[in-house]
C-alpha cells in the first residue's frame, strides 16, 4: 500500500505515518511539504492522498480540485487544522472521502482512514450536528430535511417515517447502514445481499432523500437517523 502525505507540518507528517503504519505491515509513504510537489509526487498508484487544506501554494480548494481532476482514481482525506462545518462540506463536495480535524485523535484518524480504504465515506460528526434545522448539508436549498423533533416534510425530502413508505424495508436497512458510512460491501456483507443489490437499493434512496451522490445520501441518513433517535 502506498500512502502519501501533503502538509508542510514535519511533525505532523511524521505522527500520521506513525499511526498510519498501524494499518498494515509495509506501508510505502511518501510526503509533499507544498503544493507544487504535491502535484510531482502524487500517481495513479497511490491508494491514499491525506491532504492539507492550508500548504504553501493552496488556495482555497484548488489544489485538491487539481489533484481530483488529475487522478480521479485516488481517495483524498482532507486532514486540517480547520474546524469549519462548511470548510468540511465544501471539501466532500469536490471529492474527498472524509475531513479529519487536526484536533481530533490519533485514533479517530486511523478510523476514518480504514474506512475510506474500505470504500466508505467518513463525515466528521461536528459537521452533522452544525446542520441547521430542515437543511441537509450538501444539497441544494430545494433538498431539505425536518430537524430533530420534527414529522414534517420539507421541500420534497422526507423524514425517516415517511421514507418507510416509499422504501422498501430493505432499503430502509441499507438506509440505516448508510448513516454509519459502510461502504457496499460490508452493507451486502450484513445484509446478506449482494453489491449490485445493495447500489440499486442505494438509487432509490438517493432518489427519496433528494441527493445527488453517495457523500451527500450518508449526511443525509445520518441527520435522518439523529433526528429520529431524538423525537
Amino acid at each position: 500500500m502506498k500512502i502519501l502525505i501533503a502538509d508542510d507540518h514535519r511533525l505532523v507528517t511524521e505522527a500520521v505515518k506513525t499511526k498510519l503504519s498501524e494499518i498494515e505491515e509495509g506501508i510505502e509513504f511518501c510526503v509533499a511539504m507544498s503544493v507544487d510537489e504535491l502535484m510531482r509526487t502524487v500517481s495513479d498508484d497511490v491508494d491514499l492522498a491525506v491532504v492539507d487544506l492550508n500548504m504553501p501554494g493552496a488556495d482555497g480548494y484548488s489544489h485538491i480540485d487539481e489533484l481530483r481532476r488529475r487522478h480521479p482514481s485516488v481517495p483524498v482525506i482532507v486532514l486540517s487544522g480547520y474546524e469549519d462545518p462548511a470548510l468540511m462540506r465544501g471539501a466532500l463536495e469536490r471529492g474527498a472521502l472524509g475531513f479529519i480535524p487536526k484536533a481530533y485523535s490519533p485514533d479517530v484518524m486511523l478510523s476514518a482512514v480504514r474506512l475510506v480504504l474500505a470504500g466508505g465515506v467518513y463525515v466528521p460528526p461536528m459537521m452533522l450536528s452544525a446542520v441547521p434545522p430542515g437543511v441537509v448539508a450538501g444539497t441544494s436549498s430545494e433538498a431539505v430535511l425536518p430537524g430533530a423533533g420534527s414529522a414534517r416534510p420539507v421541500g420534497g425530502a422526507a423524514t425517516l417515517d415517511s421514507l418507510r413508505s416509499v422504501l422498501t424495508e430493505r432499503q430502509v436497512e441499507v438506509l440505516q447502514l448508510l448513516s454509519q458510512g459502510k461502504p457496499n460491501k460490508l452493507i451486502g456483507r450484513s445484509l446478506g445481499i449482494s453489491e449490485g443489490t445493495v447500489k440499486i437499493h442505494l438509487a432509490a434512496i438517493f432518489r427519496a432523500l433528494n441527493v445527488r451522490n453517495r457523500t451527500e445520501a450518508v449526511v443525509a441518513a445520518q441527520s435522518l437517523t439523529e433526528a429520529s433517535a431524538h423525537s
